[in-house]
């Protein structure tokens, strides 16, 4: 069995696109499309983005067709813990990817609609090339919400930005690419223990937590900057995209960021997303834009050998 993959990295986070030989996910809603790849199709999730072929880093997307008639593609997003709701940096690697197949042009206005498990999202071609993406309504569930852990007390905002996430600022930390280890660890108890606390029923936030987003100040001439910890246990090395609309969400609830203003939002490699809002239909839900660069890193085809007992990725 072969699958053509191409690969791209968006501000440091890879993307690998299945451009041939994708599981047969069959008709129905992009969202029941998503279900089936989870459930009879894992094997082919597990072996595009694990080892010996991918990574825990590594965000995988196959594409279909689209859901509604005004969109050009559907998108399913996944990584090495499942698949994904949403993913912004996949969005722009993969508009990217697109434009790389002769797709989508270069030109500046460009756009592409993607429908993805948790809505349709549109990425449209910035005159430096770069590529911003509207993402789906996000919104700010809770506010500081007090964690304890065993040596110290954080408080943590809840918001949705096509994934769920605990955004927090008061967890003592340097935002720093040196103290990865030790922010990967923080990250890890903070959300267990917000999750432990949803399970027996006195948390504040109604989905499980699947990313934890530290803040800090930036290092440039940004507004902030970010430690983002992926449901898999890597380390988000763009600025995430669905974490900055979470952000966006929390700022604009906040009176913190005005609409249309725009919040520079680096990652803890230095690179950047620019992000901004318009209002929703609903009060307190904000449309976020995420803005970043992609570049294409890699064409190949993967090869899954029969009597490799290592085909479907190590588990």
């Amino acid at each position: 069995m072969s699958i053509r993959v191409i690969d791209s990295h968006t501000e440091g986070e890879p993307t690998r696109v299945i451009v041939e030989g994708g599981p047969d996910l069959g008709d129905g809603s992009i969202a029941s499309q998503a279900e089936r790849l989870s459930s009879e199709f894992d094997h082919l999730r597990t072996a595009v983005v694990l080892e010996p072929r991918g990574s825990e880093v590594l965000v995988g997307a196959v594409l279909r067709p689209p859901e509604n008639s005004a969109s050009d593609f559907g998108v399913i997003f996944f990584n090495n813990a499942g698949v994904l709701g949403m993913c912004v940096h996949g969005t722009i690697g993969v508009a990217r990817t697109l434009q790389h197949l002769g797709k989508l042009s270069s030109r500046p206005g460009e756009s592409i609609r993607l429908d993805t498990p948790v809505g349709p999202v549109t990425a449209t071609i910035g005159p430096d090339g770069s590529i911003s993406v509207e993402n789906v309504p996000s919104w700010r569930t809770a506010q500081r919400v007090p964690v304890q852990l065993d040596d110290r007390l954080v408080h943590a905002d809840i918001a949705w930005g096509g994934n769920w996430f605990a955004l927090i600022d008061d967890h003592g930390e340097a935002i720093e690419f040196e103290r990865r280890g030790a922010l990967t660890e923080l990250a890890s108890r903070i959300r267990r223990a917000m999750n432990a606390a949803r399970q027996d029923g006195t948390g504040a936030h109604a989905g499980p937590i699947d990313h934890v987003e530290l803040f800090g100040p930036p290092t440039d001439d940004g507004h902030g900057r970010n430690f983002v910890l992926c449901p898999g246990g890597a380390f988000d090395r763009s600025p995430c995209g669905t974490g900055t609309s979470a952000k966006l969400a929390c700022l604009a609830a906040d009176g913190r960021l005005a609409e249309g203003a725009v919040w520079i939002q680096e990652s803890i490699i230095g690179s950047r997303f620019s992000g901004s809002w318009r209002a929703g239909e609903e009060p307190g839900v904000v449309i976020p834009t995420i803005s970043g660069r992609a570049w294409i890193t890699g064409e190949s085809t993967l090869h899954l050998d029969p009597d490799d007992p290592y085909r479907f990725g190590i588990l």
